[in-house]
């Protein structure tokens, strides 16, 4: 009797432990389920409180609608860029220096956009806004453009144009969120390549109809296709408020890691070099081209980066941003050598690819780096700000560089430019890629 007792409480054990193995398995399982799930918001968690519709298909969706806006927004904007120089000094009567003002003040209007824009967007949490309303402002500065008679005039216009830029920050930070560490160099690759593939549409439209047009009615056909884009964003992307109580307070430096603020200091270096397409444009007509060939460079060169932003951007994903980075300032210091010691045609006609190729691995990639460096609840402000230094730099580097080509020398520019070209590479060697994109790479 005794032992069949025992035995009966045996097997009741058994079949406690049983139950509670089971009952453990059970939690197990679930806490792996939690973990991957957790894992793939993870992957599109949006961090500063702002929430897009981010499954898979919602991500892509975004991607693919700010890359058609972006195609739309430079179907527009580069029906006139080929001619804008020519509109300037040629139409308007403007000297190099006057067009060198206007750009780079162009340029810094550009800076204090995207340093507005994204510091609003990340304190009021929307980017949607900020996206439409740029690519509304550019349509309606291409009308005043059209309606322009003289070179003063044309600055409140120029202002109003690069104010358009307000979208950049917010639409990058967007892109930033939503993509993968191993997607995000391509994701912003395909926009910026549809940008170019817009850029190559408008210059062909330019070179086409220029001669029928006229300035006026081609900056008026202009206008279209930015209202176009202002359309996709405002009906294609969705965007939600999420419940977040944490008041934005503002970007500080001390929020700043020492290789974002490297990598701050050594683009500004190089913003100082890099003047406007419009004098590459200018030297080549100083050099035998004929006015209606320039825009023909222009179109090589946004093929040429149309061509190269997405494969550029893949390489980043694999390599690193530092490397694809550093050639880009190789590929910018050719174009300088290009220009300052090979002056035949086909040489120049080259260097307009090897201009592309530059914006093609500089452009997607830089834009992916700082939004990495950047801490992720300021992903906006970080991309603004930095945007903004570097285009404050881009006024005296296009005033300076038309000072010296009017009064010292056309060559001396490509000089200048060389030199901080290669402190800005000096300097990017030392920048430290994040550890989380270190591990992936190796």
């Amino acid at each position: 009797m005794f032992e069949l007792s025992i035995a009966r409480d045996v097997v009741a054990a058994r079949s406690d432990a049983g139950d509670i193995a089971v009952v453990i398995e059970s939690h197990i399982v679930g806490v792996e389920s939690d973990i991957r799930r957790a894992a793939h918001l993870e992957r599109y968690r949006i961090p500063w409180g702002l929430c897009f519709e981010m499954d898979p298909n919602e991500s892509k969706k975004t991607i693919r609608t700010f890359a058609a806006a972006s195609f739309f927004n430079d179907l527009g904007s580069d029906m006139i860029y080929p001619i804008w120089p020519l509109f300037v000094t040629v139409y308007l009567g403007a000297d190099m220096a006057v067009l060198g003002l206007i750009d780079g003040l162009g340029d810094a209007i550009v800076s204090l956009s995207k340093a507005a824009s994204g510091f609003l967007s990340d304190r009021i949490r929307k980017r949607k806004v900020f996206v439409w309303t740029g690519y509304l402002l550019g349509a309606l500065s291409r009308v005043g453009y059209a309606f322009t008679t003289a070179w003063p005039l044309v600055i409140p216009f120029r202002i109003l144009d690069r104010s358009g830029k307000i979208r950049s920050a917010p639409r990058d930070a967007v892109i930033a969120d939503v993509s993968a560490a191993g997607t995000r160099g391509k994701n912003f690759g395909l926009v910026r390549a549809m940008d170019h593939l817009g850029a190559v549409c408008g210059v062909v439209i330019c070179i086409l109809f220029f001669k029928y047009l006229g300035y006026k009615r081609l900056l008026l056909l202009a206008a279209i296709p930015s209202g176009i884009a202002a359309i996709l964003v405002l009906s294609m992307i969705k965007e939600r408020r999420a419940p977040e109580s944490r008041v934005f307070k503002g970007l500080r430096l001390r929020h700043l890691d020492r290789n974002f603020r490297l990598f701050l200091v050594l683009s500004a270096i190089f913003a100082l070099g890099s003047f406007s397409y419009s004098f590459l444009l200018v030297f080549a007509k100083e050099f035998g081209f004929r006015v209606a060939f320039v825009p023909v460079l222009y179109l090589i060169f946004a093929a040429s980066a149309s061509l190269f932003s997405i494969p550029f951007g893949c390489l980043a994903d694999r390599i690193g941003r530092r490397m694809v980075l550093i050639l880009s300032f190789v590929f910018w210091g050719l174009v300088c050598a290009s220009f300052l010691f090979l002056h035949t045609g086909w040489s120049i006609a080259l260097t307009f690819v090897l201009y592309g190729m530059h914006k093609g691995a500089l452009e997607p990639v830089q834009k992916a780096f700082v939004s990495e460096l950047a801490p992720e609840e300021y992903r906006a402000s970080a991309l603004g700000g930095f945007q903004m230094v570097v285009g404050l730099c881009a006024l005296p580097a296009s005033l300076v560089a038309g000072l010296l080509w009017d009064r010292v020398g056309i060559l001396v520019p490509f000089y200048l430019s060389l030199v901080l070209t290669a402190v800005a590479t000096l300097l990017l060697i030392l920048v430290r890629e994040p550890s989380s994109l270190r591990s992936r790479i190796r």
